[in-house]
């Protein structure tokens, strides 16, 4: 058995085909099948399956998706925010996640819904109190993320749980990339969102105001994070508004491209 996983980086997919759902490598057009889950050791199956003969599904299930608000400064600067003096935590629960592919239902209680491209960290592993050297060593990969928001209701009820947590609102995917380590998000990845083709924000990771591993000690020291949750890690500026019918396109440099549509909500 090979733990494919750590000994060489790769792209895994979560994906459903005639009913059945698995984990697989991504390799150009093709799907690798494995063999078990991409959080233990695992082998390639060998079976390859054409990546447009199946549906991608969010690439993990989290147990919780924790959020990190502000860690742009132009971006809180843009919404009359200072940059906080420690991280802003919230939670969005594990039923806003969605794939790509899938529909964000745009929610009956808010007039003003916002996109929030982000780089999103996979863990691997159970994890706590994480000293700062050790961060890298419990990230299974990165993701892309849309941090969808009801801006009116946020700055409303200023209490963030409706405004982030709501059904649909946390798309993933599509899929994990091992191949990444903090170094190279430090360095700086380019983050972009697009609605309907047209580019919204752009922006890069190097612009974070607390790179990956102090985010990870930061929440360690306050809870224990399980194999597939999921820590999003803030956005650059140029937020604004999505309406029913829009085509919204999260896209990291060396990750991929997250693409998803706005519907009402039935």
């Amino acid at each position: 058995m090979i733990n494919e996983g750590q000994r060489q980086p790769v792209r895994i997919a979560r994906f459903s085909i005639d009913g059945n759902v698995g984990f697989g490598v991504v390799e150009g057009d093709e799907l690798d099948v494995i063999k078990g889950h991409p959080f233990a050791e695992f082998e390639r199956s060998g079976q390859k399956v054409p990546l447009d003969k199946v549906r991608l599904l969010p690439p993990v299930l989290p147990n919780k998706v924790v959020a990190i608000g502000r860690n742009y400064a132009e971006h809180a600067a843009e919404l009359g925010n200072a940059v906080p003096d420690v991280p802003v935590t919230f939670f969005k629960p594990s039923t806003s996640v969605i794939g790509p592919g899938d529909p964000i239902g745009y929610p009956s209680f808010s007039q003003e819904v916002h996109h929030e491209a982000e780089l999103a960290v996979v863990i691997g592993r159970m994890c706590r109190e994480v000293p700062r050297e050790r961060a890298k060593d419990v990230i299974l990969g990165y993701t892309c993320a849309n941090d969808i928001t009801a801006r009116d209701v946020q700055q409303r009820e200023k209490q963030w749980a409706r405004a982030k947590g709501f059904d649909s609102s946390c798309p993933l995917g599509p899929w994990v990339e091992t191949g990444l380590e903090p170094a190279d998000i430090a360095a700086g990845l380019a983050v972009q969102c697009t609605v309907n083709g047209e580019q919204r924000q752009l922006g890069r990771t190097s612009d974070m105001v607390r790179p990956v591993e102090d985010l990870i000690v930061h929440i360690t020291e306050a809870m224990t994070l399980l194999p597939g949750d999921v820590i999003l890690t803030g956005t650059p500026a140029g937020v604004g508004p999505l309406n029913v019918g829009d085509e919204v396109a999260v896209t990291i440099e060396g990750i991929g491209t997250l693409t998803n549509k706005v519907i009402k909500r039935g």
